[in-house]
């Protein structure tokens, strides 16, 4: 699905989302579709949400977005440290 489509679909709510396709320009992540994992009323049951599925699917590509955005541009850090895995 586009953005568009989803903020349509999914008015006023938080959405965990994975990216199908997309593109990195200039350290910009473009995400041109995207499918709706699920939705959620408020930021912490969506974050758990992220959380519960990124360790479920680490190799996923998910986001956490709120469709009152006119956007889903990402713009890219890399880490260069060293994680503890927990």
């Amino acid at each position: 699905m586009k953005w568009e489509e989803i903020s349509e679909s999914h008015p006023r709510r938080f959405v965990l989302v994975e990216a199908i396709k997309a593109s990195s320009n200039n350290r910009v992540r473009n995400l041109e579709d995207m499918a709706v994992i699920q939705d959620y009323d408020n930021p912490k049951d969506a974050w758990s949400g992220y959380k519960h599925f990124h360790k479920l699917y680490p190799s996923r590509e998910l986001y956490v977005f709120h469709t009152s955005r006119s956007d889903v541009e990402v713009v890219e850090e890399f880490f260069s440290g060293v994680r503890q895995r927990t």
